[in-house]
């Protein structure tokens, strides 16, 4: 694939996207998808860089500029409720690792760069050539295994000190680490701003150490499929512009709690809902 000429983000997000199997059919997915979506919304020029076969229906992110990797398959994977109420997820395929290289020169410096891997299909070692003032980072791809028949299941991210440690902030999920909290404490410990998403709870942030907690809104719950990568991109929008995590999380949280009431990509905020999401945390 031939670089591309295209206008400077001031918000990149590189990731699988992802076709999601749900019990009401196949749909667009993947953290860089709502990521996207959702920094659009807040008004930010955005950029996304992934990798998904050919036939992947992209017209939910119609109008923003895209660079896809073209891939054999697309990463699929598939949510199983069990009769205990926990979630298998299983991976059914799996789209090529991504090719930092297709970074057009107009991207190699932007404000904010989110990385959002799903699968595991970026290196954790960044080029030399990428220049950012907040790296963002969602690790829930490099946190995940899967056996020969892709049941999903929580790994420990040891080989990621070096990227943690250019970090400006990190938000994972309570499940991402499966719970454990001595994985919290060892993760809060090697970044500055560490957000740990707890669904209906809300989410707990660790500025240096010091953690707190911000409750989330009671909602009527549809689909809390991408209520976390709605959170990660509002939270380090909001942290890069006010530089304050309290605030960031304050609003990201609300956010991500509208976000639940519709199903899949729909939960992305209106402006309308996103100005009063605004009005309610800086009263």
């Amino acid at each position: 694939m031939e670089l591309l000429t295209l206008e400077p983000v001031d918000y990149l997000v590189i990731g699988h996207l992802t076709r999601d199997l749900t019990p009401q059919g196949e749909r667009l997915g993947g953290t860089a998808a709502y990521a996207a979506l959702t920094a659009r919304a807040l008004g930010l020029r955005v950029g996304v860089l992934t990798a998904a076969a050919d036939d992947l229906d992209l017209s939910p992110l119609d109008g923003l500029p895209l660079i896809v990797q073209s891939a054999t398959e697309t990463t699929t994977f598939e949510n199983r409720y069990l009769e205990d109420g926990k979630r298998e997820q299983r991976l059914h395929a799996r789209a090529s690792q991504i090719d930092w290289n297709l970074l057009p020169q107009a991207w190699r410096r932007t404000p904010i760069l989110h990385l959002g891997p799903v699968a595991a299909e970026l290196s954790p070692t960044l080029p030399p050539f990428l220049n950012f003032t907040l790296l963002g980072l969602t690790p829930q791809g490099w946190m995940r295994a899967w056996d020969a028949e892709g049941r999903v299941r929580q790994r420990k991210w040891e080989e990621g000190e070096a990227l943690l440690s250019q970090a400006g902030a990190v938000v994972i999920s309570l499940e991402d680490v499966a719970g454990d909290e001595g994985e919290v404490e060892r993760l809060a410990h090697q970044v500055p701003i560490l957000v740990v998403t707890e669904g209906v709870a809300g989410a707990r942030l660790y500025w240096h150490g010091d953690p707190r907690r911000f409750r989330a809104p009671r909602v009527r719950e549809v689909d809390a499929t991408g209520a976390g990568d709605v959170f990660a991109a509002a939270f380090f929008i909001r942290l890069y512009v006010t530089r304050d995590p309290w605030e960031a999380a304050r609003f990201a949280t609300q956010l991500a709690a509208i976000s639940v009431t519709r199903p899949g990509l729909e939960g992305v905020p209106t402006p309308q809902e996103i100005e009063t999401c605004l009005m309610e945390v800086l009263s």
